[in-house]
């Protein structure tokens, strides 16, 4: 390995894993993938998480969230990474090593079903990590009871299937690195209320239990 590579990781490991402390507001990073899905799908959702987020606890997001390329160099700096959308995903050879980069070194991905997306992002998911299974987290789990208790797990935003919401996982070394939502549709319930029509009291759900995705990443050592 040459010293400029050595030198361009070692920068890259230091950005992923600046503690949540440091004085820059943390940002949350929209995944833009290939495959003819709509990754774009709820353009207004991420900006009222953030700002849900700033209002409820003592992090500091930046509300305008960013939109992340997966070829891109910002994809190493952002510890915390939504996906969403209804059709097709797809990862090439080298997005497929550079996101097994990026879990292995501090960073997370929560992925959220917006219906339609399920079996391409666990095909796509399978490439990245070939070696390992979404498992499926009891409730007891610490990300569905940080700053609000979810003692029954995830909330059901939108009925699609009528199935019950699930949260499945990917853990490296015993670290959550994705977490996927699938029949709940959190995303919808952070939209506007005008967009989708969801009572207060289903987008108040939503909007908690995104905090304590996020905050379950960035904290995770406050609630072992």
């Amino acid at each position: 390995m040459t010293p400029i590579r050595l030198f361009c990781i070692l920068i890259i490991l230091i950005t992923i894993s600046i503690p949540a402390q440091s004085g820059d507001p943390l940002i949350i990073g929209r995944l833009k993938y290939g495959g003819g899905g709509d990754w774009y799908a709820n353009p207004g959702s991420l900006q009222n998480l953030s700002g849900f987020i700033n209002n409820k606890t003592d992090l500091n997001i930046r509300t305008e969230p960013q939109i992340v390329d997966i070829d891109s160099p910002d994809l190493f700096k952002v510890h915390f990474l939504h996906m969403t959308g209804h059709g097709n995903v797809f990862f090439n050879e080298e997005q497929v090593r550079r996101l097994r980069f990026y879990f292995e070194n501090g960073g997370f991905l929560h992925a959220d079903d917006n219906y339609g997306l399920d079996q391409s992002f666990r095909r796509e998911l399978k490439k990245v990590f070939p070696d390992k299974e979404l498992v499926e987290l009891p409730f007891t789990h610490p990300i569905y009871h940080q700053v609000f208790p979810f003692p029954d797990g995830l909330p059901k935003v939108h009925e699609h299937d009528g199935k019950p919401p699930q949260g499945f996982g990917i853990f490296h070394d015993g670290r959550l690195v994705v977490f996927y939502t699938y029949e709940c549709d959190l995303g919808n319930g952070w939209e506007d209320e005008e967009v989708y029509g969801n009572p207060e009291e289903i987008r108040t759900a939503a909007l908690q239990m995104g905090t304590n995705i996020f905050y379950y990443h960035v904290n995770p050592a406050v609630y072992p």
